[in-house]
């Protein structure tokens, strides 16, 4: 069959919701019937001894189960890599009480702890983002809001009134940080791809370049997977006159620290940045939420207090810290190795960009960030469809984020029950897809504004168009 236009592709997908459209060619396909969310359970405590048949824990246990295995594939808008098998092998740990309380580089003084895997694990992090063995520090962290917040404290304790700058596509953890340290915070706009606007950032640090500034950048903000320029907002700084000992960097990579270290090398500590932190449980994959915090080991002694009565320096936030978790990402990591992560990172690109080429091909509204793996797209209009695929949603924009877990089969199914949705929200023409430009810009958006026709359905089911 030869290939169609793309205004072409557009009319036949709109007009024929049971056809799909593969790579320019139509086949035929099933509709897709997402299993509903679920629901709140209405649960108690129950006494031993007192729970029987729908009552018993075990009962209870093995449907919540059920329900868990069922809904594990519409996963599709939360930043998780549900893809592992860690049961299997580390299920016997759980009969050990595991605490790596305090700093991991000092002994504990008693032996169950986790601290020689959390080491192997930091010691990972720190060649990836390189930076050398003797010169770093860092540990491992219930998940990105702690290892954000241990960032910035650093630099609020090298820098006690600076001011906090960042961007309003930053993780809410940031401005979370900024209210519990009660730090003067600028906040900085940004593009419609979620990147920070560096001309705002210049003129507030003209404002107050009498005070050293604490910056948080973003390697992947949390919804449009914006990535911002670490080497412009250094020769900013520069140009600014704002020397190396009147600033601070933070690296919030929560997703995409794992991701861009195999694309473009941006996250690096030959460059004059502080700390940077990832979540465990996103890209890499881990049934327990967890991070890596990495700074300079120059910074610790800022932060660390000796602490007699667990014989151990500590400069962490949480003190007692999950002993699993670090044994978690040192087995996925051995699992994987860098080969396989890279192949995990150049897979959901494809993938990304697959599902990005589909919607643009049905005339829907989409942007996807160049080294990023978050499809940004119009927001449905039933909360029901958003609650099937587990859809996050901000203002008229809603994203997917394509993980090692997610197959190109279940892009499909998301792709064949949008569209087959679509047809029946916009088919009388009275409702018309949101305008998204002020969200994605307007080169990314399909609404008849910006793209010159809107195609929809009449209930006689012929193609129509209003200009």
């Amino acid at each position: 069959m030869m290939m169609l236009s793309t205004k072409m592709m557009s009319k036949i997908v709109a007009s024929l919701p049971s056809e799909n459209i593969v790579n320019g060619n139509i086949k035929k396909v099933v509709k897709v019937t997402p299993p509903g969310p679920r629901k709140k359970l209405q649960l108690a405590v129950v006494e031993p001894g007192l729970g029987s048949g729908v009552s018993s824990p075990d009962y209870i246990l093995d449907n919540y189960l059920k329900t868990l295995s069922q809904r594990i594939k519409y996963h599709l808008g939360f930043p998780e890599n549900i893809y592992y098998d860690h049961h299997i092998a580390l299920a016997p740990l759980l009969q050990f009480h595991l605490n790596n309380c305090g700093d991991p580089f000092t002994e504990n003084p008693v032996d169950f702890h986790s601290k020689d895997f959390e080491v192997a694990v930091l010691d990972w992090f720190a060649k990836l983002w390189e930076i050398e063995k003797d010169e770093y520090w860092g540990y491992v962290t219930h998940g990105g809001t702690e290892g954000n917040l241990h960032g910035i404290w650093i630099g609020r304790e090298l820098l006690p009134n600076g001011i906090l700058y960042a961007s309003k596509d930053s993780h809410y953890s940031v401005f979370k940080a900024a209210r519990l340290y009660k730090i003067d915070l600028e906040m900085i706009n940004t593009s419609t791809n979620g990147e920070m606007d560096y001309s705002d950032l210049r003129a507030k640090l003209l404002h107050n370049k009498d005070k050293p500034a604490i910056i948080n950048i973003n390697i992947g903000t949390t919804f449009k997977g914006g990535v911002d320029g670490i080497d412009v907002i250094l020769q900013i700084l520069e140009d600014c006159g704002y020397s190396h000992d009147k600033f601070y960097i933070h690296c919030d990579a929560a997703l995409n620290g794992l991701i861009v270290p195999f694309i473009k090398n941006v996250i690096s500590f030959k460059k004059p940045i502080g700390s940077v932190t990832i979540s465990g449980h996103k890209f890499l994959g881990c049934p327990i939420p967890c991070g890596v915090q990495i700074t300079r080991k120059s910074h610790f002694a800022y932060l660390s207090r000796n602490v007699e009565y667990i014989a151990s320096m500590d400069a962490t936030i949480s003190g007692s810290r999950n002993g699993l978790t670090p044994i978690l990402l040192w087995y996925s990591l051995s699992s994987k190795g860098q080969i396989g992560i890279q192949q995990d990172v150049m897979r959901c690109l494809n993938n990304a960009r697959y599902l990005r080429d589909r919607l643009q091909q049905a005339n829907i509204s989409v942007m996807l960030n160049e080294l990023s793996t978050i499809v940004v797209l119009e927001r449905p209009r039933d909360h029901e469809f958003t609650r099937h695929w587990q859809l996050s949603c901000v203002r008229n924009i809603a994203h997917v984020i394509v993980m090692p877990s997610i197959t190109r089969e279940t892009l499909d199914d998301f792709f064949i029950d949008l569209v087959q949705k679509r047809k029946m929200w916009y088919q009388d023409g009275s409702v018309k897809p949101p305008c998204v430009a002020d969200d994605i810009g307007a080169k990314n958006c399909a609404c008849a504004l910006h793209n010159g026709q809107y195609i929809f359905f009449k209930e006689t089911n012929t193609l129509s168009s209003r200009r």
